[in-house]
């Protein structure tokens, strides 16, 4: 039989100076019939977790890598038969649920996004390598191609081994549901689906996962409750190690951008505590008819935006050697928001041309795509100044830290209810805490404080900002 011609698909550039990537999970397998720009895997970079499209339309002969390992930009992914080589009885076989596993990646793809599509179909030539060394599954797909050619030479089918499971095409449209999966240690393809047409349900995930606790539990009660205390089991400081789990590259960015900043950039910070309460009452009376009134996080962005005009140094940045303040027309304003995969500070650009409706509908957006973890790479770059209102996790302050390449990052707390004196009275107000965290290179704390004060203004007479003052 003529042997398949391959061709190795590798870890492209995937920019941002980002070197590597987690596999996250295989979408395809050995024998399977893809298109170009099929979906064959979701991997995980520092920013987000993303859907990899094939470069290359033929049969997949290998695999390369298991679910939890990093590869590097440039080392082998997987390798695909050409289209037009002859085919192996195992790629035969595969091509039985081509047209079905075809039609259920598209499924996939329109829910959520693929946004590597489009990096070209060129092969990156050389390779770095893999942090882990695995052997690859040709090994297991030529064992399996012998075994699937057996019928041809009188062998019933039935007599053939069926110790190999089979991956059948399992349709999970939803990529919250599959992301929910994979928190929970579950593999979709082994979830009974009961939603319509055969779709894996958040209700099937749960289900599953509480007949996983509940096997787990069994296996512990028949262990009578205690692990193995022998000598092989890891201590430090007289405690039992119970895991070790590897950084996912979005934490290890993430540490290496807070380490940055903190061992380059000598921070200061300022903070006061602001009446809000007519803030409080004039967003009320900002919706629509029908509509929601703007987020307290947009009517601050607002003001905050409006005090850069002032004090446009806490927008700018330096220079790598320090020797320059950079400057900048305008804001791109970063705002950090917490998700599951960790935090993350998406970017609106040119905030400073957005009204107050705009900041809002583009500060819900950020937030629906962030926590969906669908925040596209080029998204989380590029700001000139953050914000970020943590009083939405319950908290009043925060020492923060500055989100290199910025210089300042202003924080808010909740806006709660207490005791404060007006006109000599002591009255209830809706007070919150404002914090400045700045770089002392480039502005001294006069001038820090003076942008305080006037974000602090705003919020204690928001008519201001609109000009009805």
């Amino acid at each position: 039989m003529t042997a398949l011609t391959g061709r190795v698909f590798r870890l492209p550039d995937l920019g941002e100076g980002l070197t590597e990537a987690g596999l996250v999970q295989w979408l395809v397998s050995v024998g399977d019939t893809i298109v170009t720009d099929q979906a064959i895997a979701e991997v995980e970079t520092a920013k987000s977790v993303v859907e990899l499209p094939s470069p290359f339309a033929g049969v997949v002969t290998a695999l390369h890598g298991e679910p939890g390992e990093t590869i590097d930009v440039g080392a082998p992914v997987l390798e695909v038969a050409d289209e037009s080589a002859p085919l192996t009885a195992e790629a035969s076989e595969g091509n039985a649920h081509a047209a079905e596993h075809a039609a259920y990646r598209e499924e996939e793809r329109a829910g959520s996004g693929n946004v590597l599509i489009g990096y070209g179909t060129s092969e990156r030539a050389g390779a770095t390598g893999r942090r882990r060394a695995k052997a690859t599954v040709t090994a297991t797909a030529a064992a399996t191609a012998t075994a699937a050619a057996a019928p041809a030479s009188g062998t019933p089918r039935q007599e053939q081994d069926t110790t190999t499971p089979t991956r059948r095409p399992v349709a999970v449209r939803s990529p919250l549901v599959r992301r929910l999966a994979r928190d929970l240690g579950l593999d979709v393809h082994a979830i009974t689906p009961t939603g319509p047409d055969g779709a894996v349900t958040r209700a099937d995930v749960l289900a599953a996962a509480v007949d996983d606790a509940v096997d787990g539990a069994a296996a512990q009660h028949r262990r009578d409750g205690q692990e193995p205390q022998g000598s092989d089991a890891e201590h430090l400081d007289g405690l039992a190690v119970v895991s070790r789990e590897r950084m996912s590259p979005l934490r290890k960015a993430v540490s290496a951008r807070l380490t940055r900043s903190r061992s380059e950039i000598p921070e200061a910070t300022v903070w006061v505590d602001v009446d809000a309460t007519e803030l409080w009452s004039l967003r009320a009376e900002m919706a629509p008819v029908g509509g929601t009134a703007p987020s307290i996080t947009a009517l601050v962005a607002r003001f905050v935006v409006l005090a850069l005009q002032e004090h446009p140094v806490l927008a700018s940045r330096l220079s790598d050697d320090a020797s320059e303040i950079i400057s900048f027309d305008g804001v791109n304003l970063g705002v950090a928001a917490d998700t599951e995969r960790g935090l993350l500070v998406p970017v609106i650009p040119r905030a400073h041309e957005l009204t107050v409706e705009q900041l809002d509908a583009a500060l819900r957006e950020l937030s629906t795509t962030a926590r969906a973890g669908a925040m596209p790479p080029e998204r989380l770059r590029g700001s000139t100044f953050t914000l970020n209102n943590y009083g939405g996790l319950g908290v009043d302050g925060s020492a923060a830290i500055i989100n290199h390449p910025d210089v300042a990052i202003l924080g808010i707390g909740r806006i709660v209810e207490r005791p404060w004196v007006v006109d000599g009275q002591i009255v209830p107000r809706r007070i919150a805490q404002l914090s400045l965290v700045f770089d002392h290179r480039v502005c001294d704390g006069g001038y820090a404080a003076s942008f305080l004060r006037r974000v602090a203004e705003l919020i204690e007479h928001p008519l201001r900002a609109f000009g009805r003052v």
